[in-house]
């Protein structure tokens, strides 16, 4: 399955906050949505679980309208919407039949997926007994007790220690392994380098910059580089640099205890580094800068996360 997402405009009386969104995802695969808040994450979110209505734009299913109660759809919305006074099992029981499950499929399934979340021993519990990183965990298996084909996750780490997030990621990463599309908001990009080979960033309900991470990387680190020395302070060389090399090269950060360099001129590295080498710099690295998810983040919506 392709899910393409076609120039998607949206109106609130006389404001517009989506200004034409467009971005794809396919199976077997998994596309950050990502962005600050206010950015129009969840808004796109809504129009594709057709909650809103586009005031403008499509979205398509392998080329033809998207209709989604067609589909089997797992969603983990940002504010958790469970009951906390039935019991665990009872209310993934009901979702599943809400879904279309019968009855003794919906109770196979939420078996399965709370032994998979490692939540069983909960079943027979009221939701509200258990710990915050429990019930995102029970909110998790109730996403995908309905065995969706497509998966909607909006922060779906929030609230989870080290263990239980490595539990979340096993499950995510097996969805995606078994040809699930998925869409994965977060404001935790390490996540989202882990599993995502596609990028969506928005700002101000605008896509800033998308396409394959691995590409976009590769493009802000082209002319880039990266120095560090064994003596002097980072914020030491980036002033000498300017001063002496400013005809080859621009200082764009201190960034702990390295200095990113943008070269003036593409091909001229090893001019570069001939340059510094006779200024006596006690080099500890140069090299390639390869900038971060959070790196490009803020570069392009203007906040770090």
């Amino acid at each position: 399955m392709k899910l393409e997402v076609k120039n998607l405009k949206k109106s609130f009386g006389e404001k517009e906050v989506l200004h034409g969104i467009s971005f794809s995802v396919k199976s077997g695969s998994a596309l950050g949505l990502l962005g600050r808040n206010g950015a129009g994450k969840t808004t796109t979110i809504r129009i594709l679980m057709d909650v809103f209505k586009a005031t403008e734009g499509s979205v398509l299913l392998d080329g033809k309208p998207f209709v989604p109660r067609e589909y089997q759809i797992g969603y983990l919305p940002e504010e958790r919407g469970l009951y906390p006074k039935k019991t665990v099992s009872e209310q993934l029981i009901y979702m599943g039949m809400l879904r279309g499950l019968s009855q003794k499929t919906a109770k196979e399934s939420t078996e399965r997926w709370l032994e998979k979340m490692g939540v069983s021993q909960y079943a027979k519990q009221k939701l509200e007994t258990l710990s915050k990183g429990n019930q995102q965990k029970v909110q998790l298996a109730q996403t995908l007790v309905c065995e969706p084909d497509i998966i909607i996750l909006d922060e779906p780490f929030s609230g989870l220690d080290p263990v239980n997030s490595q539990i979340l990621k096993d499950v995510i990463r097996e969805q995606i392994e078994e040809g699930k599309l998925v869409i994965f908001s977060s404001h935790q990009m390490s996540y989202v380098e882990e599993f995502c080979e596609d990028i969506a960033i928005l700002n101000h309900g605008e896509v800033v910059l998308s396409g394959d991470l691995k590409e976009i990387k590769r493009e802000f680190g082209k002319d880039r580089l990266v120095l560090s020395s064994l003596e002097e302070a980072p914020e030491t060389l980036a002033r000498r640099l300017s001063d002496t090399m400013y005809h080859l090269l621009e200082v764009e950060k201190v960034q702990r205890d390295r200095v990113i360099i943008r070269e003036k001129e593409p091909g001229r590295k090893k001019e570069i580094l001939e340059g510094i080498l006779a200024q006596d710099v006690d080099l500890e690295y140069f090299g390639l800068y390869e900038p971060s998810l959070n790196d490009i983040f803020v570069e392009k919506a203007g906040d770090e996360v």
